[in-house]
């Protein structure tokens, strides 16, 4: 790392305090403070794919194009390439604050917090539905079809490779299919926008992290995952657990954005079986032996809490 800062940030530059951070399920995360023969010092992180990794998305690219619209995202400050022996990944500024969820929505320190994050969090994301797809790398994935059914075909694949049989999912799954809202305009969609994937100060939103799936779609659905119950981290609000979804959607038309409320039903819908999908796929490669794990093992019983859900949802 000490190489390829000084390659990247100029020569004398230091490295020292070099970390692996506990966040980052599908990608490593180190932390490090870097400083200049000047004396000034900038705490930086090193995001970086595990090897082996073909991630479609170019995280570094899509982030220079949220923070030119206007979102909270931490700041690039260079790419790896080949000479740096680091494999693929990126270094960018470190954003103090907490990204805990259940910190977030419960401890007092953050009561104010989660007086604004609401309408702050639908401003981010009406300005994440503005990146310019030609800006975002993702234009090359705009659809002639429907954006769920697109995806609702690749999550049936998944759980017909595991040889799960899930009569709620197959319900939820047809539902899906039946009656999909229009979807008029498609966007840059995050992918994974919800408590967890922030960082929050005490006055609010701090910065938009983990962009790795970053897609196409329709921009309901970024909001329709954010209410996923699962996402809430015991909190009573429908928006992350921190307060109502009027409020959020309030904040996005505020930035300029416009959304079909009736179209997030749907999408959370879609969000919940998607995560129940997830769950199953990460007890399936602990029940496999490619990984054990206690952790995805535990995951894998979510999927009955997801369930219930849905079928509330549906109901």
């Amino acid at each position: 790392m000490a190489a390829a800062a000084e390659r990247h940030l100029g020569a004398g530059t230091s490295v020292e305090g070099l970390r692996r951070l506990s966040g980052g399920a599908s990608r490593e995360l180190w932390s490090f403070r870097a400083t200049s023969p000047d004396g000034s010092a900038h705490d930086l992180v090193l995001r970086r794919d595990p090897p082996g990794s073909t991630t479609p998305v170019d995280e570094s690219r899509l982030l220079a194009a949220a923070a030119a619209a206007g979102v909270p995202v931490p700041a690039v400050r260079f790419v790896l390439d080949p000479d740096d022996h680091l494999g693929r990944g990126f270094v960018m500024d470190a954003v103090e604050g907490e990204a805990l969820g259940r910190r977030i929505v419960r401890d007092d320190a953050y009561a104010g917090a989660r007086q604004v994050l609401p309408a702050q969090c639908g401003e981010a994301l009406a300005r994440v539905h503005s990146i310019g797809l030609a800006d975002s790398g993702l234009a090359a994935r705009v659809g002639d079809d429907h954006p769920a059914l697109r995806q609702l075909d690749d999550l049936h694949r998944v759980v017909d490779d595991l040889g799960a049989v899930r009569p709620v999912l197959e319900v939820a799954f047809r539902w899906l299919r039946t009656d999909p809202p229009p979807c008029d305009r498609q966007v840059v969609v995050h992918g994974d926008f919800r408590v967890g994937n922030l960082i929050v100060g005490p006055e609010g939103l701090r910065a938009v992290l983990d962009w790795e799936l970053a897609h196409v779609g329709d921009p309901a659905e970024d909001v329709g995952w954010m209410c996923v119950r699962s996402w809430r981290f015991g909190g009573a609000g429908r928006a992350g657990g921190v307060g109502g979804l009027d409020d959020l959607l309030a904040g996005y038309r505020a930035a300029g954005g416009q959304i079909d409320v009736d179209a997030v039903h749907y999408w959370e819908v879609f969000g919940n079986l998607r995560w129940a999908v997830i769950c199953l796929m990460q007890v399936g490669v602990h029940l496999s032996g490619v990984r054990r794990s206690v952790e995805q093992a535990a995951i894998g019983r979510r999927v009955a809490e997801v369930e219930h859900d849905l079928m509330e949802l549906l109901a």
